[in-house]
């Protein structure tokens, strides 16, 4: 016969395992709140560059190709070789823009949680 120390035990354990193994969804308007930190350099909404090359429809883009930027030799070569931004790569470069692809120009050390990458990944996508 179990205690009941042992069916509370049971109980909880089962609760807390559950719980942190649910995905959380992506928050858009999170993101939208996250990406302020990003607008000073990127636009989401215009053709134009700025101090980083706009954001506009880069999901499905090559990595250092947008027409009229100057990107670091090292994004040229990221691109050349293959990466392009999908949720992953993105994902990847915002957790560590040096890591994903050394050499580059982007003065960012990267999103610290897992979270605020998800809900600017998701913002970025719904405003392609």
């Amino acid at each position: 016969m179990r205690s009941l120390f042992d069916v509370l035990f049971t109980s909880i354990f089962s609760v807390v395992v559950l719980s942190t193994g649910s995905a959380r969804a992506a928050d858009v308007r999170a993101g939208e709140r996250i990406f302020q930190k990003c607008a000073s350099c990127h636009s989401l909404t215009s053709d134009s560059n700025g101090f980083g090359p706009s954001l506009k429809g880069v999901i499905g883009r090559p990595a250092g190709s947008l027409h009229g930027f100057r990107y670091s030799p090292a994004m040229v070569q990221a691109g050349a070789a293959g990466l392009t931004w999908d949720e992953a790569a993105l994902s990847d470069f915002l957790r560590s823009p040096k890591d994903k692809v050394p050499g580059t120009s982007m003065r960012f050390w990267g999103f610290w949680f897992q979270s605020e990458i998800d809900d600017v990944v998701a913002y970025i996508k719904a405003n392609q």
